[in-house]
């Protein structure tokens, strides 16, 4: 089943995005003309997503008023002026606006091009709530534009996911989207904390599964990759 609401993780404080930090938030940063954050929202809103919750912190008033006139998905503001919770956090903060059921979470920095079928509508149909907490959307570290860095997962056969352990290289890299279910979240702890601490405990409880990206995928996280993402998207104008 297709998931109607969704969060967006847009408070992070962008401190690589030196080129713009102080003046533009990360989520509002460009590519091709379109703000970062709005892929994330106009795929939720093709997938059917009716309602999105975005975190807000850094430069927050400037997020706001960019989403305010945005009809689909309906956007609910979830406030972190006063205090940044982090992943996990801010989701568990924002969990009464989310509702009972499972639903789609992106990063706002998460940029992709999909391939033949949205991977939103792949995750949904791959998402089993009787086995899983977390169904998260990866990548090949060896794909990614403009990650450096070791990987986060390896799968098994059957799709459950074991995080990298030291210094190993794992062959996938968390995309930034996922569904996850509301009882990924029972006892978790309160205020700040990240989200890959839930994450981690689905993978020892074996409900924590992966499904790997259709498309092209890149990390937007410094204005070295901004460059990186518009030369991408130019290539296949």
């Amino acid at each position: 089943m297709m998931p109607k609401s969704a969060i967006v993780l847009a408070a992070g404080l962008g401190t690589r995005m030196r080129l713009y930090n102080g003046q533009i938030p990360k989520p509002l940063v460009p590519i091709g003309g379109k703000s970062l954050i709005d892929y994330g929202l106009d795929r939720l809103a093709a997938a059917g997503v009716e309602r999105a919750v975005v975190n807000v912190h850094h430069l927050a008033d400037a997020v706001e008023r960019h989403l305010a006139p945005r009809r689909k998905p309906h956007i609910v503001i979830s406030d972190e002026r006063d205090q940044l919770l982090g992943t996990g956090g801010g989701i568990a903060k924002a969990l009464p606006q989310l509702g009972d059921a499972p639903f789609f979470l992106i990063n706002s920095d998460t940029f992709w091009l999909d391939g033949v079928k949205p991977n939103f509508a792949r995750l949904a149909e791959a998402f089993d709530p009787r086995a899983m907490d977390a169904l998260l959307l990866l990548t090949p570290t060896t794909d990614g534009i403009g990650y450096e860095g070791r990987g986060d997962y390896a799968m098994l056969p059957d799709g459950r996911l074991r995080r990298r352990a030291g210094e190993e290289m794992a062959p996938f890299i968390y995309a930034g989207a996922a569904i996850l279910a509301p009882a990924l979240f029972a006892a978790a702890p309160t205020g700040a904390f990240p989200l890959t601490l839930l994450f981690d405990r689905a993978g020892q409880n074996s409900r924590l599964f992966g499904l790997p990206l259709e498309g092209i995928w890149m990390h937007v996280g410094t204005p070295a990759a901004v460059a990186a993402a518009e030369a991408a998207l130019a290539a296949m104008a």
